[in-house]
This record gives structure tokens, sequence and C-alpha cells, in this order.
């Protein structure tokens, strides 16, 4: 599918597709915004897990919420009945929060036919469409009918700390931290101890939230607006960062409704760069 985003509408028509993957990818950790919390377990029936905390997590990495590896990505997707062909749409139980991230990770272990639900579980309770207690189980190792997905993966839409300092000074190039006003601008003590406070040099600030309407994103015209008063040329290469690299990837998907696809992911984000004293920062003092 070429557009980013599902409506509800369109996946509950859709949920006896056969080639359909549905893939809950909430996180236990929330950052950065009031959780939803939830007094008993509910899904969108057919969904199976996809753990981003655990299975889709380089835990052997010292950084927060590291990408996985290919080998990771092609295990855990394997055992959800992932293949080539399977459309796979994503969703979380905060709306649009670690949703987008599931999507940056198919994308850059080189799988294309994914999706994100606007609005997620959250709307889709809204507007009372069906639900279950229980997730979908994965297949067991020996049955034959596991997926036939294998993670490649793409290093030109993931980045280190170097990327960054190499390219500072070229003019085709931004970075947009999608963190709140406060931590961006120093004034905003970090959740990590011991974490310097600012932002990359030369960065610009868009929160998360500002993209969102309740639980769905703007709409197109109205993200285009945002993304085209930071960054006029689409050719820009654009470079998402914020605390660990999650909430980066909700804008990513915003910049890509919007019409901009030279986007990558600073994987290791604040978590990385703001621990790094080799590193510069800004701050944005009050006046």
């Amino acid at each position: 599918m070429k557009h980013p985003i599902v409506t509800t509408a369109w996946l509950e028509s859709n949920l006896d597709n056969e080639q359909l993957v549905l893939l809950d990818t909430s996180m236990v950790k929330v950052v950065g915004k009031v959780p939803i919390e939830y007094d008993q377990a509910i899904y969108i029936p057919n969904s199976k897990r996809f753990d981003l905390e655990n299975d889709l997590c380089n835990l052997a990495s010292s950084q927060n919420n590291a990408f996985p590896t290919p080998a990771q990505f092609t295990q855990a997707t394997q055992k959800l009945g992932i293949s080539p062909d399977s459309l796979v749409v994503l969703y979380d139980n905060q709306g649009i929060y670690s949703s987008p991230r599931a999507w940056w990770i198919f994308r850059a272990m080189g799988f294309n036919n994914v999706v994100v639900l606007d609005g997620g579980l959250p709307q889709w309770l809204l507007e009372n469409r069906p639900t279950v207690s229980s997730l979908e189980k994965e297949i067991p190792d020996e049955l034959s009918a596991l997926g036939q997905l294998t993670g490649v993966y793409q290093p030109n839409l993931v980045c280190d700390s170097s990327y960054i300092v190499n390219n500072m000074t070229n003019k085709n190039f931004a970075i947009i931290d999608a963190r709140s006003a406060a931590r961006f601008c120093g004034t905003a003590t970090e959740p990590r101890a011991g974490m310097r406070s600012g932002h990359i040099p030369s960065s610009l600030n868009l929160p998360f939230a500002n993209i969102l309407a309740d639980h769905c994103m703007k709409n197109p015209a109205q993200l285009a607006d945002i993304f085209a008063s930071m960054i006029p040329n689409k050719q820009t290469e654009i470079i998402f960062t914020c605390g660990s690299g999650i909430t980066a990837c909700i804008i990513m998907l915003a910049a890509s409704i919007a019409g901009y696809q030279h986007t990558v992911l600073y994987d290791g984000s604040w978590s990385d760069w703001g621990s790094d004293e080799s590193l510069a920062i800004e701050v944005t003092l009050s006046e």
C-alpha cells in the first residue's frame, strides 16, 4: 500500500483478508504523554503481539530501545506468520505512539507493505468496533506454517551520531526533535538519570503531540503545512530524533504523509547524544 496509514473503517472491513497480519505493538513503558490505562486486556480481533521492548529490541546494545538485528526481526516476523506477500497493519493502545516505531522497523528491514492504524485501539473503541480479550498465538517453530519474510537491513534509513556530526554543515540536511519544548530547550530535567539537558545543535523542535488530533493524525493538508513551515524543500534529508528513538517515528510517519521521503531515524537519539560528553549540545535560555 502506498499510503502509510489506514482508517478503522478500512481495517474492520478487511479483518478477514487472508493476507492481512494485524499486530499489536503496544509498549509497557510510555514516555512523553499521560498513558492511557486499561482495566482489562482488550484487543482488535485477530491481533498478534509485536514485542518492541524485547523481541524487537537489541538487548545486547548499550542504547535504550536499540534497533533489532535482522536476525531478531526475521525470527519474530516468521513466528507471526509474515511472508513477503503479507499486508501488515500495526496499532497500539495509546492511539499513535509505538506503532510508528514498528512501522519504521519493517521499512528499515526492507518490508514496505506495512501501514499504521490511524487512532489505534482508542479510536477503535471510541467507534464501538468489535474487540476480543486475548491475542492470537504465534506459530510454533516446528510447524511448516512459519512465515517466509527475511529482514534485509537498509542502513540508509537509520543513522548514528557520527553521521549527524559529519553532515552538520550540509545545507540539504535537517534534524527534527520530537521531544517536548521544555526538554528540547533544556529547561526540563531528562527522565534518565545523569543525562544532559538540551538538544543537538541546529536541530528543530516538533513535539510529537503537535501532529496529532486526539488519537489520530492531523489531516494531510495540516501536516503538509506544519512541515512546509519548518522545511520548505522536500528534497532535504531529515534526521528524526527524540528521547530514545520511539516518538521520533511518530513525526517520521507524519512527514511521510506530508510527502517527505528523505527521512532517517537517529536510533540512539538523545539517550545517545546527551550521554556522550564529546558531542556538543545547545540549550535555549528564556528571555
